[in-house]
């Protein structure tokens, strides 16, 4: 088998994924060719360097439909006999685009990708494309189908997480992504998106709320509570499948979630060899990759279970393990994983997290795995993990380790 190594990782900053959003007015296929570019010549690359673009997005519909990979290497500087697949394994599809890239490499179908994902969620609203799932009723009664928000709060009534622990770690989220810009801790990373003209439209994550106090959070309703206790009363099935529960603790809300926002992210990976060629320095070796099915109520523990899987396949220990990045698609997924493990909370989501930055869903795997790159090396350590929880019951993982 050959190693497969990051060459590179950027993205875009997270504009809000409202019509006041700095990224509105920009197509998905515009941002991921315009990254795609950004890729190519951060690292002066020849339009036909790669074998594959992988990418990621969520809502394949409209205007993120129809191949959006194959469409971004049609609008960007690469060359078209660059083919392009686009994925969707939900909020896990940019890291699987990564993953799925690394495996090929290391199989020795072809020397180099770019893989990656974006999501326009002011654009392409999340559910617009329809889930079966959600709407078809023999598949939703046999899976005891609930919204992700629901799932989120059932895995804080579960495992005994309050709502001041979920606002405090969103807090802290804010804190740590302040802190991250201040610093510099993204430079590396950041691609500024520009118009044609090359004028600025935005050198920033514009959803983050640094001001945030525990007060202010301590103002907001629990968001998923009326659909769970009245209209449609997802509580009712949750109590079903989990009867040992009394009720469920709604704490969940805007302050403590993921936010809805736009943004791309890539990943330039490809064996030794390749690299040598083109005169380029790996980073960092994907030295394992993992996913996982889990209970599709809860949804959202995949984390844990993909977690033990990877360390097991990689006959490695939490205790190799330098610093970890876990979406922070709600405060309990995180709360869980750390209580699962007992990690040291300084050593996760160093930078913040979707709380404070955003999630946009069909990037978010790639842009993870590009930040813990970042902070391995700001921090000189050598062995990181990343992982995502998945609606519908589903988790996925990466380990990288420095070269």
């Amino acid at each position: 088998m050959t190693d497969a190594y990051i060459y590179d990782a950027a993205r875009t900053p997270r504009g809000k994924g409202r019509k006041d959003g700095s990224l509105h007015e920009v197509t998905s296929v515009a941002l991921s060719a315009r990254l795609l570019n950004a890729v190519k010549e951060r690292n002066g690359l020849d339009g036909q360097a790669v074998e594959d673009v992988i990418w990621g997005n969520v809502t394949q519909v409209g205007e993120q439909g129809g191949c959006l990979a194959r469409s971004a290497v049609l609008l960007s500087n690469l060359d078209e006999s660059i083919p392009g697949l686009s994925i969707n394994r939900f909020c896990a599809s940019g890291m699987e685009a990564v993953n799925l890239a690394a495996n090929q490499v290391k199989a020795g179908a072809g020397g180099a990708y770019i893989a990656g994902g974006v999501e326009m969620m002011g654009r392409v609203a999340m559910g617009s494309d329809g889930a079966a799932i959600a709407v078809d009723p023999s598949l939703a009664m046999k899976t005891y189908f609930v919204p992700q928000g629901i799932s989120a709060d059932i895995i804080a009534t579960e495992y005994g997480f309050t709502r001041d622990e979920a606002d405090a770690l969103a807090l802290e989220s804010q804190r740590r992504a302040a802190k991250a810009w201040e610093e510099g801790r993204f430079a590396k990373s950041i691609v500024p998106v520009r118009d044609q003209n090359g004028v600025l439209i935005l050198d920033h994550d514009e959803y983050m709320r640094p001001g945030t106090t525990m007060e202010d959070l301590a103002k907001l309703k629990p968001a998923f509570k009326e659909m769970g206790e009245v209209m449609p009363g997802f509580d009712k099935v949750a109590l079903l499948k989990y009867p040992h529960l009394d009720r469920i603790e709604h704490i969940h809300h805007a302050g403590n979630s993921s936010g809805i926002v736009d943004g791309a992210a890539a990943v330039l990976i490809g064996s030794r060899e390749w690299g040598e060629a083109r005169g380029l320095k790996p980073r960092a070796r994907i030295r394992a990759t993992a996913k996982i099915g889990t209970d599709p109520t809860i949804m959202l523990t995949g984390p844990v279970p993909v977690t033990d899987k990877i360390l097991r396949d990689s006959g490695m220990s939490i205790s190799d393990i330098d610093l970890f990045e876990v979406n922070e698609a709600f405060a309990s997924v995180v709360l869980r994983f750390m209580q699962a493990f007992q990690v040291d909370p300084a050593r996760v989501n160093v930078n913040g997290g979707a709380m404070a930055m955003g999630h946009p869903l069909g990037a978010t795997g790639a842009i993870i795995i590009g930040t813990l790159l970042d902070e391995l090396e700001r921090q000189d350590k050598e062995t990181g993990l990343a992982t995502l929880c998945i609606a519908s019951g589903m988790g996925a993982a990466t380990i990288i380790e420095r070269v």
